[in-house]
């Protein structure tokens, strides 16, 4: 059985964050010992047994604290159980089919040898930073398109997994 998991995640507006602490949640009450933490904020890696990458992602790159955090304990990271996550589609796609990584995001499931990678729905309303989310809010598409049932469920695979090694 895994001792500890982290879920690490880069956003810019919350979000993603709101989503990886979903993730943390449903580990927890399956049993784990989880943190959750901003990808910037994670220096070392080595203490984890098992890691959830997360980030949203813009203009079709994943956010770039989840790149950096990939990039710097790429090594480490391919020595243990990894999932990746991406949220950002503003419309219901991501729960009508299967979203494929964007390039470096498959890149990376690559390099990791990740068990999985999954993109859910993003969220954009009000108040929200940026030039380009400004314009996108201003255009009529923002909204919440996350899908918490289909997040959690996939959280549950992972802990049943990891449980059950």
């Amino acid at each position: 059985m895994t001792d500890t998991v982290l879920v690490a995640y880069g956003t810019t507006n919350g979000s993603t964050a709101e989503i990886a602490e979903a993730v943390a949640d449903v580990l927890r009450k399956d049993g784990l010992t989880v943190e959750s933490r901003p990808a910037q904020s994670v220096t070392n890696v080595a203490r984890y047994d098992a890691v959830v990458v997360g980030g949203g992602l813009y203009g079709g790159r994943w956010h770039k604290d989840a790149r950096r955090f990939v990039r710097r304990h790429r090594a480490v990271l391919a020595e243990r159980p990894v999932w990746l996550f991406s949220s950002g589609p503003l419309d219901a796609s991501a729960s009508e089919r299967d979203i494929p990584p964007v390039r470096g995001v498959r890149r990376a499931v690559i390099r990791l040898d990740a068990r999985e990678h999954v993109t859910f729905g993003g969220c954009l309303e009000e108040g929200a930073r940026g030039r380009v989310a400004g314009m996108i809010l201003r255009s009529g598409k923002g909204g919440d398109f996350r899908d918490f049932g289909v997040i959690q469920a996939w959280a549950h695979g992972i802990a049943d997994e990891l449980t059950h090694a």
